[in-house]
């Protein structure tokens, strides 16, 4: 087992809750895509982009050890790692690190965020959620 970080137990209700969650983060990016402007701000959407991974991850994390992170959003790829073990494929993997870095800038910084860079990160996201939604039917 690798270091994750600190966890919280989660039993199947936060885990449902949590799934709920990360369907209703991505739908409000998409539908923030859709109606975003040229020149706008895009950091709401990124902000978007990222919760709703955090979520799909911990849903994955409850429904298969019971635990979620807790606190250290970055031992969150940690925490999926020890879960699903070499099942966690290494393009998803690097998709959720990418995504997951845009959290600190997108959340707390002071740079206008480019759409062209969030409407990219949406597409990582379908991505991520696409196999993140099959692995959920696996547990």
């Amino acid at each position: 087992m690798t270091r994750t970080g600190p966890s919280k137990p989660a039993d199947d209700a936060f885990m449902a809750g949590r799934l709920e969650n990360a369907r209703a983060y991505h739908a409000a990016a998409r539908n923030a895509a859709a109606l975003a402007e040229p020149g706008e701000n895009a950091n709401p959407l990124v902000s978007h982009i990222v919760n709703s991974e955090i979520a799909y991850a911990d849903a994955i994390t409850a429904s298969y050890r019971g635990r979620v992170n807790q606190k250290d959003h970055n031992a969150a790829k940690r925490a999926l790692r020890d879960v699903l073990g070499n099942r966690l494929p290494k393009a998803q993997e690097r998709r959720f690190a990418k995504i997951l870095d845009e959290k600190d800038e997108a959340q707390y910084g002071a740079t206008r965020g480019r759409l062209s860079h969030a409407l990219k990160l949406l597409e990582e996201l379908d991505e991520f959620a696409s196999w993140a939604e099959a692995e959920l039917r696996r547990a």
